[in-house]
C-alpha cells in the first residue's frame, strides 16, 4: 500500500499539534514526558518537530492524558484556517 503525500495543510497542523504540545510539556523533560505516555522519545521528538505530523490516535490520546490535556482542546487547536482562541494550553 502507497501512502498518499501529505498536504501543506496536514503538514502545518502537524506543525502546530507539535508545538502545542511543547508548550504544554512546559519544564518537564521530552524523556520523562514520553515515558509517562508510554511512547519513546524519539517517536515524541518527531512529533513536537513536526517530522511526524500524523501520529496515532493511541499515541495522541496516551499524550494529551500526560499531559492533561483534552482532545477536544487539542483538535480545537489544529484545526485547520482556526485563530484558537480557547484555554492556554498549561499542565
Amino acid at each position: 500500500m502507497v501512502r498518499t503525500p501529505l498536504t501543506p495543510q496536514e503538514r502545518q497542523r502537524g506543525e502546530r499539534f507539535g508545538a502545542l504540545l511543547r508548550q504544554a510539556r512546559g519544564e518537564r523533560s521530552m524523556v520523562e514526558v514520553a515515558a509517562a505516555a508510554g511512547v519513546s522519545a524519539e517517536t515524541l521528538r518527531k512529533i513536537e518537530t513536526g517530522r511526524a505530523p500524523t501520529p496515532a490516535f493511541f499515541t495522541v490520546a496516551a499524550l494529551a492524558a500526560t499531559l492533561d490535556l483534552s482532545l477536544d482542546t487539542l483538535a480545537a487547536a489544529c484545526a485547520e484556517d482556526v485563530d484558537y482562541d480557547g484555554p492556554a494550553l498549561s499542565a
